[in-house]
């Protein structure tokens, strides 16, 4: 469901993105599709800096047996 609503932009945002809009995509849908890329992006950093905390907490362990694997390597 779509709701109607208002937001100001400066003129030179709005001319921008009047100069970016392709074929039939009115304003209303182009800021849609940014404002969607923009928050799935978000959603991303907030997972990858979610996922950097979680090997942070276990780097000492991981980096541990790392270390015991590669002793198992043999030269070339």
């Amino acid at each position: 469901m779509k709701v109607k609503t208002s937001v100001t932009l400066s003129e030179e945002l709005l001319e921008e993105i009047d100069r970016n809009i392709e074929g039939s995509t009115n304003r209303s849908l182009f800021i849609e599709r940014a404002v969607r890329s923009y928050l799935k992006q978000k959603q991303r950093e907030q997972r990858e800096k979610s996922d950097i905390e979680i090997l942070n907490v276990h780097a000492q362990k991981l980096n541990r047996e790392a270390d015991e694997v590669l002793s198992y390597q043999v030269e070339i």
